[in-house]
């Protein structure tokens, strides 16, 4: 889940390295690094903390060369230190590496090098490469790095320079890699944004390729240096998308951006005319007979949403898994079932994993995904890509609301080719689907946001928050709670509402902030009467209700009013309210809700 970036051509690399890590820090930000090959031979520099250290060093002290590497780091293996900082040298300094992922038999390499006269510098598992690659070097860096890797075991996205070599070589397995083509130089990069101000040029590398980077050319192989040809992909995001646009977090401005997102989600999938949802899959609905849905967190929700959506609709049995936990429970899986996975980056290695776990036990593959090219996209069966476009911000917003919408298109299309959603009910839905980018651009008023800023200001010293809501809007509280506690760092947690009185009522008094999702359903009566159970208690409501709404409001401390939408299309317009209230709780207790604390975009280690 660390940032890296490459490059070797015209430029100065230093320019280029910083930049690129600039759109990367969101991977990790423990601490920063580059390594430039200038004239005095591979200098490195590395500072714990954020980016903007190392780069404050850097201009008063710059490195010119035209070749370097650089790194952000989330750490796993040794604190976040100058030492564990990358990239990591060898002694001699003529050898340097960068890597993300985790070695798994790091222990047992360090012990047989340490043996062998290697003297190790840090904590981390990533600086046996740059020993075992040094020992195998004999003149051919490519070679050495191949063979090095033979004996490795784990995730790892690696990239290597040596002093005697014009080129960098770079090999992944599970850890992310996508290489950028330019005229008369090329980049390299753990995601998209850090080379679109060079090139929309782009090369995903699989798993298991290595290439080699020289300023005229690339060449890739697998790692037993077999070529492989992988196709060029042009970019159509421009750099600006994956910018702050005026707003003063990336965060603020994804959630402004939902409603494209959301058109660039639905558009040309919904038909009024005929009433059809087309997105473009090749599942036969009658060929499984139960669904399991898998992910991790903000995404594991939007597969809840989508539990209850498909069971609704297409009255087909579907179970929702966390993905961590999903292989290890020897789950029931057969060529009857349909195995969907949900994923923003499509690199998270749990759900990879369960993925894997998945297709290996005979199931049909379908991958939610936002990132075109990443590493589920090419394992699943089908995918259904949800086109947010690039999400910077560590705590997803229009992801989730995305990831929402197509789990709603995809309960439609399965309900309509099953036969079990009735005509009326299946327009009405359709047509409440297409609301959904006027629905969200209207919860984004000036006196709606206003409002909910209001509120997030009179609770922000609360110490702890508990969220409820009913049927498909359950999701929607445990979204909500999980938003407040990633970027505000305030305890909360999330039940259905039913639930309170079987334990958690215990909780609630009059220091107690309680979030209710109180709009249209027809669980609102029961909601209602929860309500007033918190109520008395001492307990302080913040009711979510529609616009029209009195019953729920009166019962309430403070309202945030939505948008009124079809039930089964609200956990999109509710989302919204969701984030804007964790924001802005985080930001009057001046958290930066880009990058919280121990928090990483893409989590591609176990």
């Amino acid at each position: 889940m660390c940032g890296i970036v490459g490059y070797v051509g015209p430029r100065d690399a230093q320019d280029v390295l910083i930049s690129g890590l600039a759109k990367l820090e969101y991977r990790g930000y423990d601490s920063a690094g580059v390594a430039v090959r200038t004239d005095a031979g591979i200098e490195v520099r590395k500072r714990a903390g954020k980016l903007a250290i190392l780069a404050g060093e850097l201009e008063k002290e710059p490195l010119k060369g035209c070749l370097g590497i650089g790194h952000t780091r989330w750490a796993t293996h040794g604190l976040p230190n100058d030492t564990n900082a990358h990239p990591h040298a060898t002694e001699d300094g003529k050898l340097v590496i960068i890597h993300n992922g985790i070695i798994e038999n790091y222990l047992h390499l360090k012990d047989a090098l340490t043996a062998r006269g290697h003297v190790f510098r840090s904590e981390t598992d990533s600086e046996v490469l740059a020993h075992l690659i040094e020992e195998k070097y004999q003149g051919n860096l490519e070679v050495a790095v191949r063979e090095a890797l033979a004996e490795v075991r784990g995730a790892y996205g690696i990239v290597v320079t040596h002093i005697d070599h014009d080129e960098i070589v770079a090999a992944r397995t599970v850890s992310p890699l996508v290489m950028g083509v330019g005229q008369g130089e090329m980049f390299l990069a753990s995601d998209v944004p850090a080379l679109l101000p060079y090139t929309r040029t782009m090369v995903f590398l699989h798993d298991g390729d290595m290439v080699v980077l020289s300023k005229d050319s690339y060449k890739i192989t697998d790692l037993k240096g077999t070529p492989v040809q992988r196709d060029e992909t042009l970019i159509d995001w421009d750099a600006e998308a994956a910018e702050k646009g005026g707003f003063d977090t990336y965060m603020l401005k994804e959630i402004y951006e939902q409603p494209q997102a959301l058109t660039n989600t639905l558009i040309g999938r919904l038909h009024d005319e005929t009433g059809e949802v087309n997105l473009d899959i090749n599942l036969d609905p009658a060929s499984f007979k139960r669904i399991s849905i898998i992910a991790c967190g903000t995404a594991f929700y939007a597969g809840l949403v989508g539990e209850y959506l498909i069971e609704q609709l297409a009255r087909i049995p579907v179970e929702v898994d966390v993905a961590s936990e999903y292989r290890y429970r020897s789950p029931l899986v057969s060529e009857n079932t349909l195995a969907i996975v949900i994923s923003q980056s499509g690199e998270t290695i749990d759900t990879l994993e369960a993925l894997r776990e998945a297709k290996k036990q005979g199931a049909r593959t379908l991958g939610v995904i936002n990132a075109k090219g990443s590493s589920m996209t090419r394992e699943v069966d089908d995918v259904l890509y949800i086109h947010a476009g690039p999400e910077i911000g560590v705590a997803s917003t229009k992801a989730y609301t995305a990831m929402v919408s197509a789990m709603l298109m995809l309960a439609l299309w399965l309900g309509r080719a099953r036969g079990t959603l009735n005509e009326e009910l299946g327009r009405e839905l359709l047509q409440g689907a297409r609301e959904l980018p006027r629905l969200v651009e209207e919860s984004l008023q000036p006196e709606r946001v206003e409002n909910i800023k209001r509120v997030a200001q009179k609770y922000h010293q609360a110490r702890d928050y508990l969220f409820l809501g009913r049927g498909v809007n359950s999701p929607t509280a445990f979204e909500g709670a999980l938003k407040l506690k990633e970027i505000s760092y305030i305890h909360a947690e999330a039940y259905a509402a039913g639930e309170m009185k079987h334990g958690p009522i215990a909780l609630i008094d009059q220091n107690l902030p309680v979030v209710v999702i109180a709009t249209e359903s027809f669980l609102l009566e029961k909601t209602i009467s929860n309500i007033q159970e918190v109520k008395a208690r001492s307990g302080k409501v913040i009711a979510v209700v529609s616009d029209g709404d009195t019953e729920a409001a009166r019962h309430a401390d403070d309202v945030i009013y939505v948008p009124r939408a079809a039930e089964m299309v609200s956990p999109v317009v509710n989302a919204v309210a969701m984030q804007l209230l964790a924001y802005f709780t985080a930001t009057a207790l001046d958290r930066d809700v880009d990058k919280p604390r121990n928090l990483a975009k893409s989590v591609t280690v176990e």
